[in-house]
């Protein structure tokens, strides 16, 4: 992983989709190959065993792996052959059984099939934790007045719970149909030359279902080469879960700012500071955040553009595909842990959340005054009158509410119109919204 990747995602991706992991794999995939042929006695059983004996990667030179790969188009290819010439060394009749009826792109999709599965278990312990802290800020600082902005403005008054709520959704949508994706996505890749099993005769499917319960992998009907959509439909989920996580960050950065101060990522010990101001608190989890959300895009867009594969087995988009798959996790588990560490010590502060609603001179209640008097002068006019006191409140800088004539409608109340523009009122019916989804949410398993 090259340095301005590395600080973008996390060594544990890294090393998951690896080079010595990737071979690991592979060689997962031969020694359960080996080992189901050996049970029906397709194989000796005695081959099966030395076969499965050698599969281990520090006896490999990864390296040498991934170099040989590229003048031979596919990392199985001297993979496979090296495994066979350490077999061979020891076992002559074993030698021959090595990688029996099988094919290049059975041994790498299902290697990459077992790391995915490794990575899904790393996003999902980090997206757990990212929703774990959501909730507890919820807790916390739920019911705080806060702006709610529409085109980079202030709009209204919502909670703080409601902007929680609308970051934790899509969170637990996505948790949710990575999981059924996954269900169907983690699968065997096992066909031989063409998809038929044909080498093995009449015992290639019971092969094929003892290599996937080896290996803890869902059994597919056939060989899935060249049909890539439920292995890609897992992808883009994936994808999509970066794109909320960039919309969060997105958030968070913005209520950081410093003219804002609504939130602060956790600082200290060197973490978002600046190499030439001191007294900056940059958002570093919103920054990695944000950078694999720009990315990930074209990584899904990769993906279904390798869709196209030619018959039987496809010729560089596939191997694009691998390509652009490794990338795509890279990217989000970056995102995710960066925001999993940075909402563990989120600093909330309600006290300028209120206080930038304060400083707007009431202008944010607008709304609510002008559906209060449409009630006695119509809507127009409402807004027609609205609109000129709103406008004496910006030039003047005076307060909205001091520029309410209660002669316009004699039924407002001095104590309704206070109601009007109180921010916490103003709050309630967010504060009921996040309160169903929360409360909904937590009677169920994330």
């Amino acid at each position: 992983m090259n340095p301005f990747e590395g600080f973008l995602s996390t060594a544990e991706i890294g090393e998951v989709f690896g080079q010595e992991a990737i071979v690991q794999r592979m060689l997962d995939f031969e020694a359960a190959l080996a080992r189901a042929q050996g049970d029906v006695g397709l194989v000796p059983q005695a081959a099966a065993d030395e076969i499965a004996r050698h599969c281990r990667a520090e006896f490999f030179n990864a390296a040498t792996v991934v170099a040989a790969s590229r003048t031979a188009g596919s990392l199985a290819i001297p993979l496979v052959k090296q495994l066979t010439e350490r077999v061979a060394a020891h076992d002559a009749e074993a030698g021959r059984y090595v990688h029996w009826g099988s094919t290049s792109q059975d041994v790498v999709d299902t290697a990459m099939v077992l790391a995915t599965r490794q990575a899904l278990a790393l996003i999902t312990a980090d997206l757990d934790a990212l929703i774990a802290s959501l909730r507890k800020l919820y807790e916390q600082h739920g019911a705080a007045p806060v702006l709610a902005r529409s085109l980079m403005q202030p709009a209204q008054v919502i909670s703080f719970g409601f902007k929680l709520a609308a970051w934790t959704a899509p969170l637990l949508r996505a948790r949710e149909r990575i999981g059924e994706a996954a269900e169907r996505g983690l699968q065997l890749q096992f066909g031989g030359a063409v998809g038929t099993l044909s080498a093995m005769g009449e015992q290639g499917p019971a092969v094929a279902a003892k290599v996937a319960e080896a290996l803890g992998l869902r059994l597919p009907p056939t060989a899935w080469h060249t049909q890539r959509d439920e292995w890609l439909t897992l992808g883009a989920q994936v994808g999509i879960l970066c794109g909320s996580l960039g919309k969060i960050a997105r958030d968070w950065s913005l209520m950081a700012q410093g003219e804002i101060g609504e939130l602060a990522e956790p600082s200290g010990g060197g973490r978002g500071g600046s190499s030439a101001m001191p007294h900056k608190r940059n958002p570093v989890s919103s920054l990695v955040a944000l950078a694999a959300a720009g990315r990930v895009p074209q990584r899904v867009a990769g993906l279904l553009a390798a869709m196209d594969q030619e018959h039987e087995r496809g010729l560089g988009n596939w191997q694009a595909e691998l390509a652009e798959w490794v990338g795509l996790f890279v990217s989000t588990h970056g995102a995710v842990r960066a925001l999993a560490e940075a909402a563990a010590g989120l600093t909330v502060d309600a006290v300028q959340m209120r206080a930038n609603i304060d400083r707007l001179q009431g202008l944010v209640f607008a709304e609510a005054l002008s559906m209060r008097l449409a009630k006695a002068i119509g809507k127009a006019k409402a807004h027609h009158v609205i609109e000129q006191w709103s406008q004496t409140a910006l030039r003047e800088k005076r307060p909205l509410k001091a520029l309410v004539d209660l002669s316009v409608d004699p039924t407002l109340t001095p104590q309704e119109l206070d109601a009007l523009f109180d921010a916490d009122r103003a709050a309630q019916p967010a504060i009921a919204i996040a309160a169903r989804q929360f409360d909904g949410w937590g009677k169920k398993k994330p």
